[in-house]
Formats: C-alpha cells, sequence, structure tokens
C-alpha cells in the first residue's frame, strides 16, 4: 500500500502490533484509541540528511500518524537530552518536506495531560520519573 505525501509515494507497512519504544507511546496510542482517532505507528520514513549525491544518508520517522488529519505526532518525553537533536530533524523535515505537518509532544506536555485527565492515578501511566506539574494548558508545538 502506497500513501502519497506531497510528490512523495511512501510505502506504508502495517503491523499487527506495533513495538513499541516504550510505553508512553503504547499509553498514547490508548489515548488515541478511546477517542476513537485513527492512527498508524511510524509508517512513514521521511529522508532529511543527503549525501553530494542527493542519496539520503538520515531518516526522520514521527511516531505516530493521524490519517483523519493527515498529521504526524512525535512524543519526546523519556529522554530530555534528546529534544534537541529531534528539534533538529524536525527542522530539517520541514526543510526537505515542507507539506509534512508534525507535531512534538514534550515531557512537559504530556505530563499536563496526564493531570488534566487523571492519568497520573493510572496504573498504565508510564511513569516518567519526575514530579508531576502543575495543570496547565499544553502546549503542542506545531511545525509550520
Amino acid at each position: 500500500m502506497a500513501h502519497r505525501v506531497g510528490t512523495l509515494d511512501i510505502g506504508v507497512v502495517q503491523q499487527a502490533e506495533p513495538p513499541w519504544a516504550n510505553s508512553t507511546e503504547e499509553h498514547f496510542a490508548s489515548l488515541l484509541d478511546s477517542y476513537g482517532i485513527e492512527w498508524m505507528h511510524e509508517p512513514h520514513s521521511f529522508p532529511i540528511g543527503f549525501d553530494e549525491y542527493g542519496h539520503p544518508t538520515e531518516f526522520f520517522t514521527p511516531d505516530f500518524y493521524l490519517p483523519e488529519t493527515d498529521e504526524y505526532i512525535e512524543l519526546t518525553v523519556l529522554k530530555q537530552d534528546l529534544v534537541t537533536r529531534k528539534n533538529r530533524k524536525l527542522r530539517l523535515l520541514e526543510r526537505y518536506h515542507p507539506e509534512v505537518h508534525c507535531r512534538i509532544i514534550y515531557r512537559r506536555d504530556y505530563e499536563n495531560l496526564a493531570l488534566k485527565y487523571g492519568w497520573h492515578d493510572d496504573e498504565e501511566f508510564p511513569q516518567l520519573g519526575v514530579p508531576p506539574r502543575q495543570p496547565g494548558p499544553p502546549h503542542v508545538q506545531i511545525a509550520s
């Protein structure tokens, strides 16, 4: 099955049970399911680095794709030392694939959602290893 993203035809691999990178991804998928939001786990990889011949050398694979809204979600909640690297990849994605819409959800945003919806009391909620913050509006950054 191919999916058209801008000028690219990207192959989509359907997986019966996604290989979760961490429990936060699995919990986020459950959240999407509970709201009836269709999602795909890491279905597309976008080339964002190239050698002198134009061959791809680096790729960015966002965590989730939401077909209804044609947008991608990248979770950056566990290893905060990866935030700079992921922000760099998002900038390169915007440069080489401006038609692709991707949001990054940071740890603070995820914690705010947990407090707002009471997930932090849920046994299934992944413990992020930091004290919960006061509830407030999440600040999900939108790639433009």
